[in-house]
């Protein structure tokens, strides 16, 4: 469906979700079919304690111990608001939703999810992680370009609100909260329906 939106619409900063899927192949020689889709990996994995692993994410928490070192936004707090792992016969999705994800962060977060399918971590160590804030203690980033999509966006009835700077109205702000130019602001952060300009 199309809708027409207001002109101070941005696809990336009104989106209020974003669910993302990664899929593994858990076979040992994968398929020739998907190979271009799927993820190969070939020692069994205990999608049960993925499943029990990846409900830890959920909530608001600093993610800086599943950010990668070219990540540009300076807040590392996100909210995640569902996860889940799934098996059906070899394929294993991992499926996750929150308001924004930093720069391979879902990646990362499906690394170490596989680090507790294969039982070298534990899934309730995942909170230690996440309160670590340290990215040496989360699993290795998965790299495959192709078993990781974007599924689903939601930008509900309204766009985000946006609070003025310096007198500097939305129509300013809005572009210059893209390119990170004006003076004294150092960060900017999504949560709920507003999006805050914090000096």
């Amino acid at each position: 469906n199309a809708e027409e939106v207001d002109e101070q619409f941005h696809s990336r900063y009104h989106c209020k979700r974003k669910t993302y899927e990664y899929t593994i192949n858990n076979s040992e020689n994968g398929t020739a079919i998907f190979r271009n889709y799927q993820y190969n990996f070939p020692e069994k994995l205990n999608e049960e304690s993925m499943n029990k692993a990846i409900k830890y994410f959920i909530g608001e928490h600093d993610f800086s111990a599943f950010k990668a070192s070219g990540t540009s936004s300076k807040s590392a707090v996100r909210t995640i608001y569902s996860g889940e792992v799934i098996r059906n016969g070899d394929i294993i999705k991992i499926k996750i939703t929150g308001n924004g994800f930093l720069y391979n962060m879902v990646r990362i977060i499906a690394g170490t999810l596989v680090e507790v399918g294969l039982g070298k971590i534990k899934p309730e160590y995942i909170k230690e992680i996440i309160k670590s804030k340290d990215r040496t203690k989360a699993g290795k980033t998965e790299t495959e370009d192709y078993d990781l999509e974007k599924v689903k966006e939601e930008y509900g009835l309204e766009p985000k609100k946006l609070i003025e700077v310096k007198g500097l109205g939305p129509r300013m702000a809005m572009p210059m909260l893209a390119t990170g130019s004006i003076n004294g602001i150092i960060d900017a952060i999504e949560r709920e329906n507003i999006l805050y300009l914090k000096k």
